[in-house]
């Protein structure tokens, strides 16, 4: 599990599952946010499963499943008030980790200028650029 760093809160990766949990926390996250629907993938377990094994470590976890291209306005602020309860570092996750890199994108809209938003989601491997409009627009 190498996860991407995209600020010093936040890291997004692939899907991850219970066996994990005790890496990610050895890495120092102290919650999770997951934006995969259950159901998604055939071969994915389930946010429940996720959420008992991050509990049993004592790492927060987060539900904002979203539909991939499919992000909604709500869902972009739900994901920018779980980062701004939740202990960092946050590790957030999806099928491969682009929604989760997304929605950061889009939180920050109005927050940092549109180049610190897509240079760190270009450090980090993601690439903004379907979605340039909307963050330029403040979501």
């Amino acid at each position: 599990m190498n996860p991407s760093t995209i600020s010093t809160d936040l890291s997004v990766s692939p899907q991850i599952t219970p066996d994990d949990i005790a890496a990610l926390k050895a890495q120092g996250f102290r919650a999770i946010i997951c934006n995969r629907p259950d159901g998604e993938g055939a071969d994915q377990p389930s946010f429940v499963e996720i959420a008992n094994a991050a509990r049993s470590a004592g790492i927060e976890a987060r539900y904002i499943p979203v539909i991939a291209d499919k992000l909604r306005d709500e869902d972009v602020a739900a994901f920018a008030a779980a980062l701004a309860v939740l202990p960092g570092p946050v590790l957030a996750y999806c099928r491969s980790g682009t929604r989760s890199a997304t929605l950061w994108s889009l939180s920050q809209a109005g927050v940092k200028s549109l180049p610190e938003i897509l240079a760190a989601t270009k450090a980090a491997g993601f690439d903004m650029t379907d979605v340039l409009r909307r963050i330029a627009n403040g979501r």
